[in-house]
């Protein structure tokens, strides 16, 4: 029967994705993933540092749609990847970073680059563990990828020892996990969408501030539909700048603080209400709130709001 390693349920987990690069610095740990890539048809691009693989497959993320996969060597590997991974997070991409490690036979022995990655990295994730068996490899690569798409978005870290990517099994023994996450559009409750439009109806000074989700959702084409069908000024966001042309005469920059503090109704899109909007103060007082975001409590901040939580890709 034909046998199987980790490294190639790695590869073959990643193709299943959609996933047709890796971004990675080589390293020895992590070997056996690059000949199942190789296997699969999956590109290996091979970078001077780690932190430029995080970088790149948060890139790849916002820009493909697909799940960026950054794979780096054990210890300084993991480390290095640390702010590209911490960027991903503030950012609410998903991606996965797989790094390696000892051999489980050496843990806590102080093998070659042996770190404790996992708990450095779970401050900066949404999901960090470290794979015991070589089965499950494809089982933990769905969970990561799971929480990395629900909610508000996030990177995800496995950590995956030498001796289980390198371990060959029955190929018959594992499967490759498939509808394991929704990757189709939801609606919000048509109650919240009534009275958003009444809201809307009756608004005189509405304004619109659209943030990163927006590119994260693949809403462009949605908001700019709203924004052409009902005339509001519109603002932009992080990586949302872009999102409206800017030759749109519904666009708008340098007014968004005078606009924010007279508005009296203010569709807040996939951003929250960090600093940008002096944590809610920047919006008048009085002004209602429509908020769209992939994750209740986006950065409540004692403002009181109307908001209702949108699926991705829905505007």
């Amino acid at each position: 029967m034909a046998k199987i390693t980790g490294g190639q349920l790695v590869a073959k987990f990643a193709k299943a994705e959609g996933t047709s690069a890796i971004f990675t610095l080589c390293g020895g740990h992590v070997m056996d993933i690059y000949n199942g890539c190789a296997e699969e048809g999956i590109q290996i691009i091979d970078v001077r540092h780690e932190q430029t693989a995080a970088h790149a497959a948060d890139a790849w993320t916002r820009l493909t749609g697909f799940p960026g996969i950054a794979v780096v060597t054990a210890g300084p590997g993991v480390t290095d990847a640390v702010t590209g991974i911490a960027n991903a997070f503030r950012a609410q991409v998903p991606m996965l970073l797989i790094g390696g490690q000892v051999p489980l036979k050496n843990l806590l022995k102080g093998g070659l680059q042996e770190l404790n990655n996992v708990e450095i990295m779970k401050p900066i994730t949404k999901f960090s563990a470290t794979v015991f068996e070589t089965e499950r490899i494809p089982e933990y690569m769905a969970m990561a990828l799971r929480e990395a798409y629900s909610g508000r978005p996030g990177p995800s870290f496995l950590e995956i020892p030498y001796d289980v990517l390198d371990k060959e099994l029955e190929e018959a023994q594992v499967q490759i996990p498939s509808g394991y996450r929704a990757k189709g559009r939801t609606r919000p409750d048509s109650r919240d969408i009534e009275l958003a439009a009444e809201l809307l109806d009756k608004a005189d000074r509405p304004a619109i501030l659209a943030g990163t989700q927006v590119w994260l959702c693949r809403a462009v084409d949605g908001l700019n539909a709203v924004v052409e069908k009902m005339q509001i000024p519109t603002y932009l966001n992080g990586a949302a700048r872009g999102a409206v042309a800017a030759d749109s005469e519904f666009l708008f920059s340098r007014s968004r603080s005078y606009a924010l503090s007279r508005a009296d109704v203010v569709i807040v899109v996939g951003t929250p209400f960090d600093f940008r909007l002096g944590y809610g103060d920047r919006i008048a007082p009085s002004a209602k709130i429509i908020q769209i975001d992939l994750a209740p409590g986006a950065g409540n901040f004692g403002r009181k709001k109307m908001r209702f939580l949108t699926g991705k890709g829905n505007f």
